[in-house]
């Protein structure tokens, strides 16, 4: 008995959609085979890449990854292989791509080279323009080029918040931690002060270009309107911590001159800026101003 032309229609387009799904299925598996598959020994490009890259492109990640102290995205990190940092575990995993920093192991980087791997070196980011350069890098690396600008413009936007929310308000800010490190001109942390129409109170101190030891009579005598520190606690675990708790500190700087962002906002250049920005924009705002 011959088909009905409406039987037939529902036929046809049923078997197009089929053939369609079927050659997106293997288009989509196509264009993920061919992304690159990375590995990454250095906690900064841990951060770029688990932002930017599928996660299927991840083959591991810095020892320091799941670090809840430095890493921001430490809690992601679980999800994927910790490495030991070392060249034979990254050897094993033949990725096409090796991610580090500038000043990760030398002896690892060369011998991976040597073993002939492609690594590419990030270097650390001191200011915001060097931080987009580094989202822009690492997109292209992954071929994820528009993640990249998009985390530019998610920046950009943090930017224009914290100039309007600072505006008319030039306050010399120093920041310390630990056993009196200071940072310096050329650092994430200064960028974030000029970028937001803050200044670095430590900027032109003798002998501290990237960051240094200063001390304790040195800060004091800076006099900086506030200080930034990474914890906001009255409790010091130890000596490092100590200094921060000292009287002479206290008494200049109680928690209403102290403006608190956490480590892991601060120790990289990558796609944590945005909060670090948006938390200096809301201490500004507890203690005041």
């Amino acid at each position: 008995m011959p088909l009905s032309k409406r039987k037939c229609e529902r036929i046809y387009g049923g078997f197009a959609v089929f053939v369609l799904a079927f050659t997106f299925g293997i288009s989509a598996h196509v264009q993920a085979a061919d992304l690159p598959r990375v590995a990454s020994i250095n906690l900064c490009t841990d951060q770029l890449l688990m932002k930017l890259a599928d996660p299927v492109q991840i083959l591991g990640l810095s020892p320091y990854s799941r670090d809840k102290v430095r890493s921001w995205a430490a809690t992601e990190a679980r999800k994927y292989r910790r490495l030991s940092g070392e060249a034979e575990d990254v050897l094993i995993l033949k990725p096409d791509i090796v991610v580090a920093g500038r000043y990760t192991k030398r002896a690892t980087r060369e011998l991976l080279k040597r073993q002939g791997q492609r690594v590419v070196e990030f270097d650390i980011a001191k200011s915001i323009d060097d931080v987009k350069g580094q989202l822009r890098k690492m997109g292209a690396l992954v071929q994820h080029p528009d993640r990249a600008e998009a985390e530019v413009a998610r920046l950009d936007a943090a930017i224009a918040r914290a100039r309007q929310a600072v505006a008319r308000k030039p306050y010399r800010v120093l920041a310390v931690s630990r056993r009196g490190w200071v940072s310096g001109d050329d650092s994430v942390t200064s960028a974030l002060l000029s970028i937001a129409g803050l200044s670095n109170a430590a900027s032109g101190l003798a002998g501290i270009r990237h960051g240094g030891f200063a001390k304790l009579e040195t800060i004091v005598a800076l006099r900086p309107d506030f200080i930034l520190v990474s914890d906001g606690s009255n409790v010091a675990e130890d000596e490092g911590r100590a200094l921060l708790l000292h009287p002479a500190l206290e008494r200049l700087y109680p928690p209403s001159r102290r403006i608190v962002i956490p480590e892991d906002l601060t120790v990289c250049g990558g796609p944590m800026l945005p909060d670090a920005l948006d938390r200096l924009v809301a201490e500004l705002k507890r203690i005041g101003d």
